[in-house]
């Protein structure tokens, strides 16, 4: 047509903005997909550091919690066995009782038998540490328990999970509106739904539980909700005795903006 340049003849100048003109688009493109993402986000807001004056008056400062630390010289022998069982190395309580386990030796027939199960739903099962700690601050998010949260996201990120489906977890992001995210694939995302549904809905539904039956098996489903479970309990019992970060430490779990 008259007066018409091909595309690939155009001036320089024209060229430049034709490709200006796509960047911008794409940018646009890209920025749209995000804001379910950043909104959120928006929804949360980080909680800082713990200060010596978020400290409670009625907290030991040797267990950081309402009950003193147990000494082991306090104990009978069965008792003693008890410590024994957690205070050793190898157990990551080598150096003392400290958190939850510290509140627990107040009872230590009690603590002694929780050691096992501690044991199998933590290390003992089919999955690897880095779906262990993913379904451990699940858990932790979903009952909204900073202590567990906090000692255990840095675990995650040891264990080699993604910080982006870290963020997943932690902001509480819609499971069903997420983009490809990279690890974050059919085993990584049952758990994270199986853990909000087991703890915050009426029950499990029948999608749900399939599709975890089909990945982990009968044993491996058990095992993950005795993982669930075990860390339920660990969650009362920091709320039962309040147990403290201690002053200094980041809290790393986003509190709902309200």
């Amino acid at each position: 047509m008259k007066g018409t340049i091909p595309l690939g003849t155009r001036p320089l100048a024209t060229n430049r903005l034709c490709t200006r003109g796509i960047g911008t688009l794409l940018a646009t493109l890209s920025l749209l997909a995000s804001i379910p993402l950043l909104a959120a986000e928006q929804e949360f807001l980080m909680p800082g550091s713990v200060r010596e004056a978020d400290i409670p008056a009625d907290i030991y400062r040797d267990s950081w919690a309402r009950l003193p630390e147990v000494k082991r010289e306090q104990l009978d022998s069965d008792g003693q066995r008890a410590f024994d069982t957690y205070v050793r190395p190898g157990t990551g309580y080598g150096s003392g009782l400290r958190g939850p386990i510290g509140m627990w030796m107040h009872s230590p027939a009690l603590a002694e038998a929780t050691f096992d199960l501690r044991e199998r739903v933590r290390y003992g099962t089919a999955k690897d540490q880095r779906l262990t700690e993913l379904a451990i601050i699940s858990t932790a998010r979903e009952i909204d328990n900073q202590y567990e949260y906090s000692a255990h996201e840095p675990l995650a990120v040891a264990a080699g999970l993604e910080q982006e489906i870290i963020d997943v977890v932690r902001f509480r992001k819609d499971l069903d509106s997420l983009g490809n995210i990279d690890g974050f694939g059919r085993t990584e995302q049952t758990i994270v739904r199986f853990a909000r549904e087991v703890i915050s809905e009426e029950k499990v539904n029948s999608e749900t539980f399939a599709e975890a039956l089909d990945i982990f098996g009968p044993e491996g489903l058990m095992d993950l909700v005795g993982l669930i479970g075990y860390y339920n309990y660990v969650a009362i019992t920091l709320k039962a005795f309040d147990v403290q970060r201690l002053p200094g430490t980041e809290l790393l779990l986003p509190q709902r903006v309200e």
